[in-house]
């Protein structure tokens, strides 16, 4: 007695096609002024951070906090949002740069001067990009 267990077509495979991954992954248009401000500004805040939890703490103004806490998440909305929410997101993160960067001029806020402006040449490519 034979038990039937022979395959008679090879097993199917679920790999999808190059049309399906496309449908699948769905990622913003490329901006790279606008990454490089996140980065730049990612590092920044990280120094700020550092500064108000090293052993000779950093004054916890109002500057010192808005640089410890806004940068790096207005800069990522403006680089990964769609478009609408990106343009407001950099013009958001431009002045909380601004503010900052002349509330704490003697502290940390010279670290920031980079990542605004990366985001200011950034946030001018995307309202000229996207016809606003």
């Amino acid at each position: 007695m034979t038990t039937g267990n022979t395959l008679s077509s090879p097993p199917a495979t679920s790999h999808p096609t190059p049309v399906q991954t496309a449908a699948i992954v769905s990622w913003p248009p490329r901006r790279p002024w606008l990454c490089g401000a996140f980065l730049l500004a990612g590092a920044a805040q990280l120094i700020t951070i550092s500064a108000l939890l090293s052993v000779d703490p950093l004054a916890a103004t109002w500057s010192a906090l808005l640089l410890a806490i806004a940068p790096a998440p207005l800069a990522a909305a403006a680089a990964f949002a769609p478009a609408p929410v990106a343009r407001v997101a950099a013009a958001a993160g431009v002045l909380a740069l601004v503010a900052g960067i002349v509330g704490g001029v003697l502290h940390t806020g010279l670290f920031f001067v980079p990542a605004l402006v990366v985001l200011v040449i950034g946030g001018l490519r995307l309202w000229r990009a996207d016809g606003a």
